[in-house]
């Protein structure tokens, strides 16, 4: 009966210990996964900084599954950046130059690109010539720039909107190729809208959330970030809150769309970690700056001040999208949260993720973005969020 009984023990515990992970070979991690939620492959951005792009896809293939409307599918990210070129080159044309033109954007940019023109799966639009070499903008963002600096140019007293625009998607047109109006997919004749539609994607069911003491709470404001070139707003809630509805979103079974900084020197991709240590590493010895990767560390409580000043002080900026999509817990019970990154699967030992702890997410997070039905109930109606 008691060999029985310890069968019966070791079976009920041999989950637990297959979810026991760690960040690299030879490192003292230990992650617990709490809970991780359906994503599709790792993706390479390569050389774009299309990021954006990337994460929200990510984030809306994994929409897909939660929804039950598909395994496994991939949409096309360069779709949704082709169609944000041609509205940032307007934007930048009508603003006399006086506002970004870049690579960069943000999770509204793929919401107004879905609701607007649709979303089309990857194998109809690569936004490559050839299939198999990697992603590089460098050219073609030195053309369109190149094409639009005229706008810019304080003696410029007229010029042709629409040969600009129509030279502007031209180049891209060459780049990444022609944008498909008609195509079929499993079967079934689609324009982008239509099949967007049939993805049962509703874009105005998602929420982008922010936390920042320099706009009141509960309201929208403008996120003051340059790859919000078309001013779009956001809802801003205290850090406390943020912290609850993010553990309380994966819970339930909802994956996040994170926007963040990633310049700091916690932050260790190569290594699978992002950290923020209770002890500053600038005041680090050399030795425990090189234990910060394999020796788990206390982590530092982040306040709202904090994060605030690391915002105004620009040592908080836009630099990266990412898609989270599980928690866990180290051996010391610190929660990490674990983020499937756009960097190919080669570059660390966890296949493209990481972990990130909490305080790192609580300090540099720009924004996020989930379904409204992830949101309390209470916390909806204060941001008057019909659910």
């Amino acid at each position: 009966m008691k060999y029985i009984s310890y069968i019966i023990l070791l079976m009920t515990l041999q989950p637990m210990f297959s979810q026991e992970k760690t960040n690299k070979k030879d490192s003292q991690y230990r992650f617990s996964v709490i809970k991780t939620l359906e994503a599709t492959d790792v993706q390479n951005q390569n050389a774009t900084s299309t990021c954006w792009s990337f994460s929200s896809l990510s984030f809306f293939e994994s929409e897909l599954m939660r929804l039950g409307k598909g395994k496994n599918v991939n949409l096309s990210e360069m779709f949704v950046v082709r169609k944000t070129y041609d509205l940032k080159a307007r934007n930048y044309i009508r603003m006399h130059g006086k506002t970004n033109f870049a690579e960069g954007g943000g999770f509204p940019d793929v919401l107004n690109i879905i609701r607007t023109y649709g979303i089309v799966p990857e194998d109809i639009y690569s936004g490559k010539k050839e299939l198999t070499a990697p992603h590089n903008h460098q050219l073609l963002e030195g053309t369109l720039k190149n094409i639009l600096s005229t706008a810019a140019k304080e003696e410029t007293q007229k010029i042709d909107f629409a040969f600009m625009v129509n030279s502007v998607n031209a180049v891209c047109d060459e780049y990444l190729g022609k944008v498909p109006e008609v195509f079929s997919s499993d079967g079934k004749t689609f324009t982008p809208l239509s099949y967007a539609n049939s993805t049962g994607i509703n874009p105005d069911d998602y929420v982008i959330i922010t936390s920042f003491s320099h706009h009141p709470f509960y309201k929208k404001f403008v996120l003051e970030v340059p790859d919000n070139w078309n001013w779009e707003s956001v809802y801003n809630i205290p850090l406390s809150e943020m912290q609850s509805l993010m553990k309380e979103a994966i819970d339930k079974g909802y994956t996040i769309a994170w926007g963040a900084d990633v310049s700091e020197k916690g932050f260790m991709f190569k290594d699978g970690l992002a950290l923020v240590p209770e002890k500053p590493i600038s005041d680090m010895t050399e030795e425990e700056k090189q234990k910060l990767s394999t020796t788990p560390q206390a982590q530092l409580a982040i306040t709202q001040a904090m994060r605030q000043k690391a915002f105004d002080n620009y040592e908080t900026q836009d630099d990266h999208g990412m898609h989270i999509i599980g928690m866990a817990n180290d051996q010391n019970g610190t929660l990490y949260y674990i983020v499937k990154n756009s960097w190919g699967k080669e570059r660390n030992q966890c296949g493209g993720y990481f972990y990130a702890s909490e305080s790192y997410v609580l300090y540099k997070t720009t924004s996020i973005m989930l379904h409204k039905t992830a949101l309390p109930a209470a916390l909806a109606t204060k941001l008057g969020i019909p659910q």
